[in-house]
């Protein structure tokens, strides 16, 4: 599945200069080995919101267990009608922004779906998945992530990862006890040490980054970042293909390195922060001037 959007540019532009369009792209593949595709993901363009999940567990119980945490933060998202500002704005009681007390909700409301539905069903005792989601507002994006799925940004030719891995692996290098080659070839890579639907409780990171236009945000599943390395991710992302095109070279390019997993990535070019909102968003921005 692949979506893409490109909104119109702002006219208001003192500097003279078109702003980029907002762009969202996202593609997944089963890959080369697995008979399943285990992955999901889910692009909103309108809300300006991403979540991929990689599915764990017994006989398609991943793929329940992916669909059950996409659905679940879907639906909370559209039960929201909040302005960026309003998104924007500090929850006193969480010292968080109104937008990743939302996002850590339903990342917590998708566990307990999770876990109530495998409790319900033998065939899916066991099941879990990683997640990471992004909301852009306000000129801001709020990141959440459970697992190893991670959320990169690139920004003046420069590829950041912004997630920190939830896994044996990391964990190990983090106390210096293997080296980053080491990290890299070791058996226990796909360990992880949070998901959701394992434990009654998941504990999701939160991070908000201020955006700049042309930052080009990378999510994805380690089906793509366990064959793709960094520098890689970071030379197709300077090429400056469309999103879609790079979607596709992306997938292509884990398949050709063995497609041992699936392989889910979803792509988010920065516009004008005045371009592409709801009607009544604009409103507000210009309400705001007056």
């Amino acid at each position: 599945m692949r979506m893409s959007l490109a909104a119109a540019p702002s006219s208001e532009n003192p500097s003279g200069r078109a702003p980029p369009p907002w762009a969202f792209a996202g593609g997944s593949d089963v890959g080369r080995e697995r008979a399943h595709n285990e992955d999901a993901i889910y692009v909103d363009a309108e809300r300006r919101l991403v979540v991929l999940a990689d599915g764990m567990g017994g006989y398609q119980a991943g793929e329940v267990a992916s669909q059950l945490a996409i659905d679940v933060v879907r639906a909370e998202s559209s039960e929201q009608s909040l302005s960026d500002a309003d998104l924007g704005r500090v929850d006193p009681v969480t010292g968080m922004s109104v937008a990743m007390r939302q996002l850590r909700s339903a990342i917590e409301k998708a566990n307990n779906r999770i876990c109530s539905v495998a409790r319900g069903r033998d065939e899916l005792n066991g099941m879990g998945t990683t997640i990471v989601a992004a909301r852009f507002y306000d000129g801001r994006v709020g990141v959440a992530h459970v697992g190893d799925s991670r959320c990169y940004r690139y920004r003046e030719q420069t590829l950041e990862q912004l997630t920190r891995d939830h896994s044996y692996v990391q964990d190990q290098l983090e106390k210096g006890l293997i080296s980053e080659d080491d990290a890299k070839h070791s058996p226990q890579k796909n360990l992880i040490t949070r998901a959701l639907g394992i434990d009654a409780i998941a504990e999701a990171d939160v991070l908000e980054f201020r955006t700049r236009p042309g930052d080009v945000y990378l999510l994805c599943s380690d089906g793509l970042s366990d064959l793709v390395d960094s520098a890689a991710l970071e030379r197709e992302l300077a090429a400056n293909h469309s999103l879609d095109e790079s979607i596709v070279r992306l997938i292509a390019a884990a398949n050709a390195n063995g497609g041992r997993d699936n392989i889910s990535v979803i792509l988010v070019r920065v516009g004008d922060a005045t371009a592409g909102g709801q009607w009544w968003q604009k409103f507000l921005k210009k309400s705001d001037k007056a």
